[in-house]
């Protein structure tokens, strides 16, 4: 899954020493895990023109700006005549896990027969 993270969040991160940016990597102390980083834009708003692109609540990297003819500076981004305000920051791509399957013969249990299950374990 890709993911979006903000330079903000990336900078708040670094102050409380829960992450790093290194070399185009993201040193994440919690896990002791590396992921590969590259820059891109979040595009939140539209300020003039048409979203004729259809970039609205996209991420785009760098590279894709440049192949969009893109001109990018800070907080805003213009493409042909539209004008957008955007987020600057970084994408990575996390790999997610699928929780385990449950076992279709057994019923689910519910919290209260859990607790109850508790209880009298407790007392024997």
């Amino acid at each position: 899954m890709k993911l979006f993270l903000p330079q903000k969040t990336l900078e708040e991160w670094a102050l409380d020493d829960k992450a790093d940016l290194q070399d185009g990597k993201l040193l994440v102390k919690d896990g002791n895990t590396t992921h590969t980083v590259s820059s891109a834009v979040h595009f939140q708003k539209l300020v003039s023109g048409e979203d004729s692109n259809g970039l609205l609540g996209r991420v785009k990297t760098t590279a894709q700006l440049t192949s969009l003819n893109a001109e990018h500076f800070a907080d805003s981004c213009i493409i042909g005549e539209a004008a957008y305000e955007v987020v600057e920051g970084f994408v990575t791509e996390v790999i997610v896990t699928a929780p385990p399957r449950a076992d279709p013969k057994k019923k689910a249990a519910s919290p209260e027969a859990d607790l109850l299950a508790a209880f009298i374990l407790d007392k024997l």
